[in-house]
């Protein structure tokens, strides 16, 4: 049974109320991918176990190419590093405990960070002026396209930053406690293209 006290990193900025119906056409679009199931793994690409659990559980295999992502159906998982990854999907995915369970007899590990992060959408004409503003990224979509992902700073806070369509739309992983002062940033850098606030699925 979900937990009724349980509120995301954004929930006191009242972020569904603020959400329009209608936002295509807006400069750029923002709104929380609050609950997300998000696991991390570590272990070896070259490791057949590993790589068939991974294969088995999330429908896809670890991404090799640095700073790519796989997607299979609704789990998506991200190239943190050469033994590094990370998986997510919906709140109610059990894909991290199935892995876990799957793992437990290799040199692997599979750790929970659902409730370490929030997740903020972020689209429209202008997203990538936006991001532009705070990070040292090469976003130009030559460079940094749909389906890539990469750790760097935005506005200062430490974000992984996936690119999840060439619409533009970005998808932006930031701690919990940080996730209001880069809201605001945000919010601050996205004024001039024009900002309407959403409620991503």
């Amino acid at each position: 049974m979900a937990d009724p006290l349980r509120q995301s990193a954004l929930a006191h900025l009242h972020l569904i109320a603020r959400a329009e119906a209608s936002p295509s056409g807006a400069g750029v679009v923002m709104g929380e991918r609050g609950f997300r199931c998000q696991w991390v793994l570590r272990g070896h690409f070259e490791d057949e176990v590993f790589t068939a659990a991974m294969l088995a559980e999330t429908g896809s295999a670890p991404p090799l190419k640095p700073n790519s992502v796989h997607a299979s159906g609704k789990i998506e998982v991200l190239w943190l590093g050469p033994d590094e990854w990370l998986v997510v999907g919906p709140d109610d995915s059990d894909v991290g405990r199935r892995l876990s369970e799957a793992l437990k007899d290799t040199h692997a590990a599979a750790t929970d960070v659902s409730e370490s992060r929030t997740v903020i959408a972020l689209s429209g004409l202008h997203a990538r002026d936006v991001l532009a503003k705070g990070c040292a990224l090469d976003l130009h979509p030559s460079v940094f396209g749909a389906g890539q992902c990469a750790q760097s700073t935005l506005g200062h806070v430490h974000v992984i930053l996936h690119r999840r369509s060439e619409a533009p739309e970005f998808d932006i992983y930031v701690h919990r406690s940080f996730a209001e002062a880069l809201w605001q940033w945000l919010e601050d850098a996205a004024a001039e293209y024009g900002l309407v606030i959403s409620n991503p699925s």
